[in-house]
């Protein structure tokens, strides 16, 4: 595959004067009309001057690789899940090795703070994928008392989407994985000899996988390159998150901080069936109890 010549990416990932983050793979698709944003405390492209019509409709017939700004939280511990149940407000005790599940942490007053997926990778070993915002700081505050330890797992995610991915996905993994491989399951993988994590999630509708990748053990710029050579015979082509904008609002996929903030509760946000009244205990239980459930957007 012909590629641009580009400077090898940071082998980790540096930091602005204001700790935001900046992409070890940033210097794979950096050009002179890149627009950067800032989330959950890392930078990331908006665009980097194409048209995001053909981003758009790459994602819709074939494949789309993006580099998002989505950040894990890893929370490791005999209380995890304790402390899950005091700040996520649907219970999460029976989500299984290799499995995720969607879950939204609420403010005393019952507004939405934060939601995210968690990934259980072991038995005391969890991620928590955040959305915009900062929340490590809410779930250190918060767990105080309990056996565990918060930390920053120092992984950087990648999203392959479009309704060729999975076929990708097995060539990826010499057919180990694909189509079997089903929603919200998570797993270790070698990409080209080089280890990451990878979940059958994504933000845009679509079918898809996010790759979790622990950029000071991996190559970034050679695991880059190995994604785009395996799959170049599914279309695949690198955009800017603008295009994986556009069908992330098609699907009625909501942004935290955009779509639904502090102010609104996830009854508001349209999100009540990920939130179980009958748990006990979770941070704004006592104030959802009494609040107005019907959906404003």
């Amino acid at each position: 595959m012909n590629k641009p010549n580009y400077a090898s990416a940071h082998d980790t990932v540096p930091f602005t004067a204001k700790r935001f983050a900046v992409s070890p793979f940033l210097e794979k698709y950096r050009t002179p009309e890149i627009i950067f944003g800032a989330y959950a405390q890392r930078f990331y492209a908006l665009t980097v001057g194409k048209d995001p019509i053909e981003g758009y409709w790459a994602l819709r017939r074939n494949a789309v690789l993006y580099d998002v700004p989505e950040r894990p939280i890893e929370i490791e511990g005999p209380d995890a899940l304790a402390l899950f149940a005091k700040v996520f407000a649907r219970p999460l005790d029976s989500l299984k090795v290799g499995r995720g599940r969607y879950a939204i942490a609420c403010l005393p007053d019952g507004g939405v703070l934060m939601d995210g997926i968690v990934f259980r990778l072991g038995e005391q070993r969890y991620w928590y994928v955040q959305a915009d915002g900062e929340f490590t700081t809410w779930l250190s505050g918060h767990a105080g008392g309990f056996d565990v330890q918060v930390r920053d797992p120092k992984a950087w995610v990648l999203q392959i989407q479009g309704p060729k991915s999975l076929d990708l996905l097995s060539d990826l993994t010499d057919g180990a994985l694909g189509d079997n491989f089903g929603y919200f399951h998570s797993t270790w993988a070698k990409f080209g000899g080089q280890e990451v994590y990878i979940s059958r999630t994504g933000w845009t509708g679509e079918m898809g996988f996010e790759i979790y990748v622990p950029y000071e053990k991996v190559d970034c710029s050679a695991l880059w390159d190995h994604l785009l050579d395996v799959g170049e015979p599914h279309g695949l082509i690198f955009d800017a998150v603008e295009s994986m904008g556009i069908r992330r609002m098609e699907a009625g996929i909501l942004d935290n901080g955009t779509d639904m903030d502090t102010t609104m509760t996830p009854f508001a946000a349209g999100l009540g069936p990920f939130i179980d009244m009958d748990m006990p205990g979770f941070i704004g239980r006592e104030a959802l109890l009494d609040a107005d459930r019907s959906t404003l957007l």
